[in-house]
């Protein structure tokens, strides 16, 4: 049985170009790519073998809630 799960990542700009990937739900998983599609396709492999692992460890499947992403303006004294 095919089981699929969607899962917010982050991905961070790197000052020598790429992007460095993070999965907030799966804190363990950081990756990289070299342009946007390939740190996706990354994070994708990753957290595919995360959710692999956890099936045959016969442990329970997150379900990748999406966390709540807000900016935050701050102003500094001159």
């Amino acid at each position: 049985m095919d089981l699929t799960r969607t899962f917010a990542v982050v991905l961070e700009p790197e000052a020598e170009g790429g992007f460095t990937v993070r999965v907030p739900a799966l804190p363990e998983i950081v990756t990289y790519g070299k342009n946007e599609r390939e740190a996706l396709a990354m994070a994708e492999d990753a957290i595919r073998l995360v959710l692999e692992d956890s099936v045959a460890k016969g442990e329970t499947l997150l379900c990748g809630e999406s966390p709540r992403v807000r900016e935050v303006k701050v102003t500094i004294a001159a």
